[in-house]
This record gives C-alpha cells, sequence and structure tokens, in this order.
C-alpha cells in the first residue's frame, strides 16, 4: 500500500495530543533547572514508563541520552528531539507496508483481535486502502456468532463496491473460509480479507476455531494465510502486551494494527510493543473516519509522540 500524507500529519498529531501534552509537560517539569543530571535521567524514565512506554524502552532511551548529554545543560524541546529521534530509529525497522505476495492471488490478510478492538472496522478500513491502491478485493465476515460485526463489513463493503462472503448466524467460520477463498481464486481477487471472532472468555474455543481456519486456509494454498495481523486497542495500555502473548500462542502472527490511538493518553505503549515483539507495525488508527487509518511511518509516529512538528 502506497502512503497518502495529505494532511495526515496534521491528524496524527491531534489523534496523539494527549499523551504528547503529558510527556511535554513532565519533560519541561523534569528539565526546569536545565541540567541534565542523573535525577533528571531517573525522572525521565519514570515519566516514559508511566507514559506506557515500558520499562526496557526507558531504560534504552533514557541510557542513549545520558550518553550524549549527561550533566550538560539541555532545553525540554532538546530532549524531546533527542527522544523522538531515537524511538524513530528503534521503530523504522518494524514500520511495513501492508503488501501483496508476489504470485499469490488472492494474498490472503487473516485478522484476529479481541471484540471491541476495533478488528471489523479495519478489515474495511484496509480493503479502502487496497482499493485506493488499484487492487481488488473480497471480504470474508468470519466473526459469524456476531452479527454486528457481519453487517459491519456489508456496509463497509456497499461503500466500497467490494463483495462480501457471509453465511447464516452461528456458521462454520473455517468452511466460510474456504468458499471465500475459492470465490477469490475464481475471480482471480487481488487481496482476502477474512475477519474471525474475538471472544476470549473461551480462549480454548477460540483457539481451536483460528487454528481450524488456518488449517483450511493452508489446504487452498500451503502459504496462506499470507499475512495473519493482530488489531489491536491503543486505550488498554499495557494490557495490549498481554493480547499480543494470547493470540500468538492461538496463531502465527505477522503484524500489528494498533487502532484508537486517538482515545488515550497510552499511545507509547506502540513502543512497547515495537521493543518486546519485534512484529511489524503495518497501520496505525487515529479517528472513526474512513481516512483516519494509514501505513505506520517511525519518524511521524515519533514526533507527534512527543509534539514536534513534522520533519521538513
Amino acid at each position: 500500500m502506497t502512503t497518502r500524507v495529505s494532511g495526515w500529519f496534521g491528524r496524527l498529531k491531534d489523534g496523539l495530543a494527549r499523551s504528547a501534552t503529558r510527556l511535554g509537560e513532565g519533560i519541561a517539569g523534569i528539565l526546569a533547572s536545565r541540567r541534565l543530571d542523573k535525577d533528571a535521567l531517573r525522572a525521565l524514565e519514570e515519566l516514559l514508563i508511566e507514559a506506557d512506554l515500558g520499562p526496557a524502552m526507558a531504560a534504552k532511551l533514557t541510557q542513549e541520552l545520558a550518553r550524549k548529554r549527561l550533566d550538560q545543560d539541555v532545553t525540554a524541546t532538546e530532549v524531546r528531539e533527542l527522544l523522538a529521534a531515537d524511538i524513530a530509529a528503534a521503530l523504522a525497522p518494524l514500520a511495513r507496508p501492508l503488501a501483496l505476495v508476489p504470485g499469490a492471488k488472492p494474498t490472503v490478510v487473516l485478522v484476529v483481535g479481541v471484540n471491541g478492538s476495533g478488528k471489523t472496522t479495519t478489515i474495511g478500513k484496509l480493503a479502502r486502502l487496497f482499493v485506493n491502491d488499484g487492487h481488488s478485493v473480497l471480504m470474508a465476515a468470519g466473526d459469524t456468532f456476531r452479527a454486528a460485526a457481519v453487517e459491519q463489513l456489508k456496509i463497509w463493503g456497499a461503500r466500497l463496491g467490494v463483495a462480501v462472503v457471509t453465511r447464516g448466524a452461528g456458521a462454520d467460520p473455517a468452511g466460510l473460509a474456504y468458499d471465500a477463498f475459492a470465490e477469490a481464486r475464481r475471480e482471480g481477487t487481488d487481496v482476502l480479507l477474512v475477519d474471525t471472532a474475538g471472544r476470549l472468555h473461551n480462549k480454548t474455543n477460540l483457539m481451536a476455531e483460528l487454528q481450524k481456519v488456518v488449517r483450511v486456509l493452508k489446504k487452498m494454498d500451503p502459504a496462506a494465510p499470507h499475512h495473519c495481523l493482530l488489531v489491536l486497542d491503543a486505550t488498554v495500555g499495557q494490557n495490549a502486551l498481554q493480547q499480543v502473548e494470547t493470540f500468538k500462542e492461538m496463531t502465527d502472527l505477522t503484524g500489528l494494527v494498533v487502532t484508537k490511538l486517538d482515545g488515550t493518553a497510552r499511545c507509547g505503549v506502540l513502543v512497547a510493543l515495537a521493543e518486546r515483539f519485534r512484529l511489524p507495525i503495518h497501520c496505525i488508527g487515529v479517528g472513526e473516519g474512513a481516512d483516519d487509518l494509514r501505513p505506520f511511518e517511525a519518524d511521524a509516529f515519533a514526533r507527534a509522540l512527543l509534539g514536534l512538528a513534522a520533519r521538513e
């Protein structure tokens, strides 16, 4: 997927404003004396942990600050610039567009996540990105136990002119995925997006269901699903790390999509996720609008997180 950046940084910065304000005010308070001494570094490390960047990343960032500027006079803006640069450097290797697999027709994208994470809406927005890039798309409403999820995909399908494979309430998700794959192959469709259930209260059943879906897809193409994306709601903060652990037990995750960054002061959790799991971050979402999910860009995110202007 190509990146359309017109006005995007402004929306990203607005979406991350609560986190940026929290960090900016905290850094300004810590550096009131201007000198980056050991006490200031300890306070900065605590601030980064409180902002959900995680203990490991907070330690790395403050160690790097110490290496560069320990016992020197610095301004809060200088520290924000240094932190943004180091966060961007850490995230850059994981900022990867969600790409079609050469020779795979369709490229199969299995989308997982807990109910309420924005999973089904994310599928619609991903479909929009692919359609805008000129690709044909088919969506499979695999969360057959949640009527609202099926209706959401139908609405997105009607809006985008994209077909949606559905079945009756409680239908076998694996059978639906098989039929959708067969239809996508028959029609020569570029991308098949498969929704799944997210009922973590019965983890054993959900694991069995997801594994069955994967087995059925592999019967059609041993390499499928080509992408397995976990959609995470940023407002849950550090609980997002546990969700990754849980879904890693169920299926082979290949990447992350982080949504609802505009609804929280916990946007730093994306940094913690990257540091801990090293999974590609394909897209981020900062609103309800159809155009509010975009490919992840490390530098733009890091600068918005620290409340800085876009790089020229």
